[in-house]
Protein backbone atom coordinates (compact mmCIF):
# COMPACT_ATOMS: atom_id res chain seq x y z
CA UNK A 1 0.00 0.00 0.00
CA UNK A 2 3.06 2.23 0.49
CA UNK A 3 4.40 1.54 -2.51
CA UNK A 4 0.51 2.90 -4.04
CA UNK A 5 0.51 5.82 -2.47
CA UNK A 6 4.68 6.69 -3.74
CA UNK A 7 3.30 6.38 -7.26
CA UNK A 8 -0.11 8.48 -6.66
CA UNK A 9 2.10 11.03 -4.95
CA UNK A 10 4.62 11.30 -7.67
CA UNK A 11 1.48 11.60 -10.34
CA UNK A 12 -0.09 14.43 -8.34
CA UNK A 13 3.12 16.27 -7.86
CA UNK A 14 3.78 15.87 -11.25
CA UNK A 15 0.49 17.99 -12.41
CA UNK A 16 0.47 20.08 -9.08
CA UNK A 17 4.16 21.36 -9.34
CA UNK A 18 4.80 24.85 -9.45
CA UNK A 19 8.05 24.98 -11.27
CA UNK A 20 6.61 23.15 -13.80
CA UNK A 21 3.56 24.82 -14.73
CA UNK A 22 3.19 23.76 -18.14
CA UNK A 23 0.57 20.60 -17.25
CA UNK A 24 -1.89 23.12 -15.61
CA UNK A 25 -1.82 25.57 -18.39
CA UNK A 26 -3.05 23.31 -20.69
CA UNK A 27 -5.81 22.05 -18.08
CA UNK A 28 -6.69 25.93 -17.62
CA UNK A 29 -6.87 26.45 -21.67
CA UNK A 30 -8.98 22.84 -22.35
CA UNK A 31 -11.61 23.92 -19.23
CA UNK A 32 -12.16 27.96 -19.89
CA UNK A 33 -14.56 27.19 -22.77
CA UNK A 34 -16.50 24.96 -20.76
CA UNK A 35 -18.59 25.81 -17.98
CA UNK A 36 -20.15 23.77 -15.05
CA UNK A 37 -23.26 21.76 -17.50
CA UNK A 38 -20.49 20.62 -19.71
CA UNK A 39 -18.48 18.72 -16.86
CA UNK A 40 -19.40 15.21 -18.86
CA UNK A 41 -17.49 16.21 -21.73
CA UNK A 42 -14.80 18.10 -19.95
CA UNK A 43 -14.40 14.47 -17.88
CA UNK A 44 -14.20 12.84 -20.77
CA UNK A 45 -11.57 14.85 -22.68
CA UNK A 46 -9.37 15.12 -19.02
CA UNK A 47 -9.35 11.30 -19.03
CA UNK A 48 -8.64 10.89 -22.61
CA UNK A 49 -5.29 13.07 -22.27
CA UNK A 50 -4.56 10.59 -19.29
CA UNK A 51 -4.81 7.71 -21.39
CA UNK A 52 -2.59 9.78 -23.86
CA UNK A 53 0.05 10.76 -21.11
CA UNK A 54 -0.30 6.74 -19.71
CA UNK A 55 0.29 5.67 -23.47
CA UNK A 56 3.14 7.43 -24.26
CA UNK A 57 4.69 6.35 -20.98
CA UNK A 58 4.28 2.64 -21.60
CA UNK A 59 5.82 2.77 -24.79
CA UNK A 60 8.53 4.69 -23.56
CA UNK A 61 9.19 2.11 -20.77
CA UNK A 62 8.80 -0.78 -23.26
CA UNK A 63 11.61 0.63 -25.51
CA UNK A 64 8.57 0.55 -28.22
CA UNK A 65 9.18 4.71 -28.82
CA UNK A 66 11.94 6.90 -28.87
CA UNK A 67 11.89 10.70 -29.78
CA UNK A 68 13.86 13.98 -29.65
CA UNK A 69 13.64 15.74 -26.01
CA UNK A 70 14.21 18.83 -27.51
CA UNK A 71 11.26 18.38 -30.51
CA UNK A 72 8.83 17.43 -27.25
CA UNK A 73 10.26 20.39 -25.09
CA UNK A 74 8.81 22.22 -28.36
CA UNK A 75 6.11 21.04 -28.80
CA UNK A 76 4.22 20.85 -24.99
CA UNK A 77 3.87 24.96 -25.06
CA UNK A 78 3.06 24.27 -28.98
CA UNK A 79 0.05 22.23 -27.99
CA UNK A 80 -1.15 24.65 -24.94
CA UNK A 81 -0.90 27.60 -27.07
CA UNK A 82 -2.83 25.79 -29.99
CA UNK A 83 -5.63 24.49 -27.06
CA UNK A 84 -5.95 28.34 -26.01
CA UNK A 85 -6.13 29.83 -30.21
CA UNK A 86 -9.18 26.65 -30.18
CA UNK A 87 -10.96 28.62 -27.74
CA UNK A 88 -11.20 31.86 -29.30
CA UNK A 89 -12.35 29.41 -32.81
CA UNK A 90 -14.62 27.82 -30.47
CA UNK A 91 -16.05 31.02 -29.26
CA UNK A 92 -17.15 32.04 -33.17
CA UNK A 93 -19.31 28.74 -33.38
CA UNK A 94 -22.78 28.24 -32.01
CA UNK A 95 -21.84 24.48 -30.82
CA UNK A 96 -18.81 23.08 -30.18
CA UNK A 97 -20.16 19.27 -29.28
CA UNK A 98 -20.17 18.75 -33.14
CA UNK A 99 -16.60 18.95 -33.09
CA UNK A 100 -16.31 16.30 -30.16
CA UNK A 101 -15.07 13.56 -32.26
CA UNK A 102 -11.97 15.90 -33.88
CA UNK A 103 -11.04 17.52 -29.98
CA UNK A 104 -10.95 13.91 -28.48
CA UNK A 105 -8.50 13.16 -30.89
CA UNK A 106 -6.36 16.07 -30.37
CA UNK A 107 -6.69 15.93 -26.99
CA UNK A 108 -5.33 12.17 -26.82
CA UNK A 109 -2.22 12.99 -29.51
CA UNK A 110 -1.79 16.27 -26.73
CA UNK A 111 -1.30 13.94 -23.69
CA UNK A 112 0.74 11.66 -25.73
CA UNK A 113 3.16 14.49 -26.26
CA UNK A 114 3.15 15.74 -22.63
CA UNK A 115 3.53 12.21 -21.28
CA UNK A 116 6.80 11.64 -23.57
CA UNK A 117 8.01 14.86 -21.90
CA UNK A 118 7.66 12.86 -18.53
CA UNK A 119 8.95 9.88 -20.20
CA UNK A 120 12.88 9.64 -19.43
CA UNK A 121 13.03 10.99 -15.78
CA UNK A 122 9.90 8.55 -15.40
CA UNK A 123 12.00 5.43 -16.57
CA UNK A 124 14.43 6.69 -13.91
CA UNK A 125 12.50 6.16 -10.84
CA UNK A 126 10.64 2.40 -11.63
CA UNK A 127 12.87 -0.22 -10.38
CA UNK A 128 13.07 -4.00 -12.10
CA UNK A 129 12.69 -4.51 -15.51
CA UNK A 130 9.69 -3.42 -17.79
CA UNK A 131 7.20 -5.81 -16.39
CA UNK A 132 7.44 -4.72 -13.15
CA UNK A 133 7.21 -1.16 -14.45
CA UNK A 134 3.20 -2.16 -15.39
CA UNK A 135 1.28 -1.22 -11.70
CA UNK A 136 3.58 1.57 -10.49
CA UNK A 137 2.60 3.38 -13.74
CA UNK A 138 -1.35 2.56 -13.31
CA UNK A 139 -0.68 4.12 -9.93
CA UNK A 140 0.94 6.82 -11.35
CA UNK A 141 -2.16 7.82 -13.79
CA UNK A 142 -4.40 7.61 -10.98
CA UNK A 143 -2.55 10.27 -9.03
CA UNK A 144 -2.15 12.50 -12.47
CA UNK A 145 -5.84 11.68 -13.29
CA UNK A 146 -6.59 13.12 -9.79
CA UNK A 147 -4.89 16.10 -10.37
CA UNK A 148 -6.12 17.22 -13.04
CA UNK A 149 -9.68 16.72 -11.51
CA UNK A 150 -8.58 18.82 -8.78
CA UNK A 151 -7.10 21.66 -11.34
CA UNK A 152 -10.38 21.64 -13.40
CA UNK A 153 -13.28 21.91 -11.06
CA UNK A 154 -10.91 25.09 -9.18
CA UNK A 155 -11.08 26.83 -12.88
CA UNK A 156 -14.43 25.83 -13.30
CA UNK A 157 -15.35 27.01 -9.47
CA UNK A 158 -13.73 30.38 -10.52
CA UNK A 159 -15.26 30.50 -13.65
CA UNK A 160 -18.53 30.20 -11.99
CA UNK A 161 -17.51 32.92 -9.08
CA UNK A 162 -16.58 35.05 -11.69
CA UNK A 163 -19.80 34.64 -13.80
CA UNK A 164 -22.13 34.73 -10.43
CA UNK A 165 -20.40 37.02 -8.45
CA UNK A 166 -18.49 39.85 -10.61
CA UNK A 167 -21.17 39.22 -14.13
CA UNK A 168 -18.39 38.19 -15.67
CA UNK A 169 -19.94 36.53 -18.98
CA UNK A 170 -18.60 33.40 -19.46
CA UNK A 171 -17.31 34.57 -22.94
CA UNK A 172 -15.48 37.16 -21.43
CA UNK A 173 -13.66 34.53 -19.13
CA UNK A 174 -12.75 32.19 -21.89
CA UNK A 175 -11.42 34.92 -23.76
CA UNK A 176 -9.12 37.00 -20.71
CA UNK A 177 -8.05 33.43 -19.54
CA UNK A 178 -7.47 31.93 -22.78
CA UNK A 179 -5.29 35.47 -24.18
CA UNK A 180 -3.45 34.90 -20.67
CA UNK A 181 -2.46 31.52 -21.25
CA UNK A 182 -1.28 32.50 -24.87
CA UNK A 183 1.17 35.79 -23.17
CA UNK A 184 2.95 33.09 -20.90
CA UNK A 185 2.90 30.04 -23.52
CA UNK A 186 4.50 32.52 -26.18
CA UNK A 187 7.67 33.50 -24.97
CA UNK A 188 7.92 30.06 -23.96
CA UNK A 189 8.00 28.67 -27.46
CA UNK A 190 10.34 31.55 -28.58
CA UNK A 191 12.94 31.15 -26.12
CA UNK A 192 13.15 27.91 -26.12
CA UNK A 193 16.17 25.75 -26.81
CA UNK A 194 15.09 24.33 -29.67
CA UNK A 195 16.19 27.13 -32.11
CA UNK A 196 19.73 26.85 -31.21
CA UNK A 197 20.03 22.87 -31.39
CA UNK A 198 19.26 20.45 -33.84
CA UNK A 199 16.58 18.24 -33.90
CA UNK A 200 18.15 15.08 -35.26
CA UNK A 201 21.52 14.37 -33.68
Amino acid sequence: MSDFWIYVEIGLKHVLNIKAYDHVLFLIALTAVHSMKEWKRLLLLISVFTVGHTLALVLSVFNLLKVNENLIEFLIPVTILMTAVFNFIALKKSSITKSINSVVMITLFFGVIHGLGFSNYFKTILPGNSSDKILPLCEFSIGIEAAQMTVVLTILLISFITQTIFKLSKRDFTIVTSAFIVGVVTPMIIENEIWNKPLWN
